[in-house]
């Protein structure tokens, strides 16, 4: 009786140390060497690097054929990413992988939040899948409204606009 209690008791203390570690993996500082896209970034510490995909947001797509312009603003929208972050140093929030092994990360400068920057400015949109626990999206959506009625960056677009996600559908990305 005593051991499949001690049992028990061991597997709840290791639910209790495990599960919070699924959702959030780590956070600390990082060196942005590199900006990808309007919603990627690749950092290091030290000897490690590694890609983090800016977590609740999509930006426009980039080309991946040199013959390809991309989707509109998606220059303007790595350009002003890299404006925020590369070679600086920046705070990640962990939120564990993606399905391609990249980080969804919330990334911060001084205190302030990059990703939902990057919404403000109407240069990255709500992202339109699942969201990952622990986020707060309705600062996203209040954002987003914001920038879609003051026609700030993609959004000066208007009925024209296609979103990143359906973008990739009908050019392959």
């Amino acid at each position: 009786m005593k051991r499949s209690i001690r049992a028990v008791a061991l597997c709840v203390v290791l639910i209790l140390i495990l599960v919070p570690l699924k959702g959030i993996c780590f956070a600390g500082q990082y060196q942005v060497t590199r900006v990808v896209d309007g919603d990627t970034i690749i950092v290091n510490n030290g000897d490690a690097k590694m890609t983090i995909r800016l977590v609740g947001i999509d930006a426009p797509e980039i080309s991946h054929s040199k013959h390809q312009p991309g989707q509109p603003f998606s220059q303007q929208s790595t350009q002003y990413l890299a404006s925020l972050v590369l070679n600086r140093t920046v705070d990640i929030k962990s939120h564990g992988p993606d399905r391609y092994g990249r980080t969804l990360g919330e990334v911060f400068v001084d205190g302030k939040s990059v990703t939902l920057e990057m919404v403000k400015t109407g240069l990255a949109e709500v992202y339109r899948g699942k969201p990952v626990a622990g986020q707060n999206m309705e600062l996203y959506w209040k954002a987003e409204e914001a920038a879609r009625n003051a026609k700030r960056g993609m959004w000066v677009s208007g009925d024209k606009y296609v979103s990143p996600r359906e973008w990739r559908k009908t050019h392959g990305n």
